[in-house]
């Protein structure tokens, strides 16, 4: 039986099937995923995490393509995570994004890996932050998180990124009505893609208005234009990318969005844990009659969430 400590040599290698392996475990919670996991763990840091995220539709699979065959072509090892809807009936991903990125899929130094957000608030669940330290762990030199969409609820992923690139496109009406939804304050670099259509200036002025409507930031997010389809502006992406990886050094902005990351990851185990133990020693029969109580409407869910914390 293949343990935490045999599987941890290939993983340090970067074997793409041990790789793969150790995020199974994460994902399904095998009995050596904790193990694992701390063995991993002092071989962290050496990654550049970036995130995209953006409207559907706006071409974010392909601008990941375009990004990853450009750090391909520099000799960098990319691993690509992209965060799916998870569905409703088997909890896995609909594995969209990595059907699109076929073309990449099996280039040498290519890891892609599609992640069930599994209901997850801020679009991430626990296995995919878990995923990222495994890539960083394994050696490879980029990890690109590409989120489902925008929202409130995705405002998680810039505190499991180092740099957040939110895509934008024109001609969409109201074109920054992600911003609007509460996406603005996690943009560390704005990408107007598919930049060949009529309407950028227009997205540049509203992404100007909004950030003048904003709380002052040192660091003040530029608008990128690209087209994703042929690669214009990709080069000049990855240069942003990496001027923003500079200040970020320079300012001690790695620190506290090492810090952020570490109070997310915190907070969100710890509730996981405590549910799960919770749930385990108000035993099943019990959970199942609260439940019923709840629907039955002879109990409130909070009543009932109350008496079994207070079960000992």
């Amino acid at each position: 039986m293949e343990t935490a400590a045999t599987l941890l040599q290939p993983l340090l290698e970067g074997r793409p099937r041990a790789v793969a392996r150790a995020i199974s475990w994460m994902e399904n919670g095998h009995p050596g995923a904790r193990e694992l996991m701390a063995l991993v763990w002092p071989h962290l840091g050496r990654a550049t995490v970036v995130g995209i995220t953006g409207s559907p539709g706006a071409g974010k699979s392909t601008l990941t393509d375009q990004l990853a065959r450009t750090l391909l072509a520099e000799g960098k090892k990319v691993g690509i995570l992209a965060v799916d809807p998870t569905s409703p009936f088997s909890g896995g991903a609909i594995l969209g994004d990595r059907i699109r990125m076929g073309r990449i899929a099996t280039e040498p130094g290519i890891f892609i890996r599609s992640m069930a957000t599994r209901g997850a608030l801020g679009g991430l669940a626990r296995a995919t932050q878990d995923a990222i330290d495994l890539l960083d762990g394994a050696g490879w030199d980029v990890v690109i998180v590409e989120t489902v969409g925008v929202g409130q609820d995705e405002v998680d992923v810039v505190s499991c990124v180092q740099t957040c690139c939110v895509v934008l496109v024109p001609g969409m009406g109201d074109e920054i009505q992600a911003i609007k939804a509460g996406i603005m304050e996690v943009a560390d670099i704005f990408v107007i893609n598919k930049a060949d259509r009529d309407g950028v200036e227009k997205v540049e002025q509203e992404i100007e208005g909004m950030k003048a409507l904003s709380c002052v930031r040192d660091w003040d997010p530029p608008a990128m234009r690209t087209v994703a389809g042929d690669g214009t502006g990709v080069g000049e992406l990855l240069g942003k990318i990496r001027e923003h990886g500079a200040w970020l050094k320079a300012h001690g902005g790695f620190e506290a969005k090492a810090r952020e990351r570490a109070r997310l990851r915190f907070r969100s185990l710890l509730a996981e844990e405590s549910a799960r133990a919770a749930m385990e020693r108000a035993g099943t029969g019990r959970v199942a009659g609260l439940i019923q109580a709840i629907a039955d409407r002879t109990l409130d869910p909070y009543a009932a969430v109350a008496e079994v914390l207070a079960i000992r």
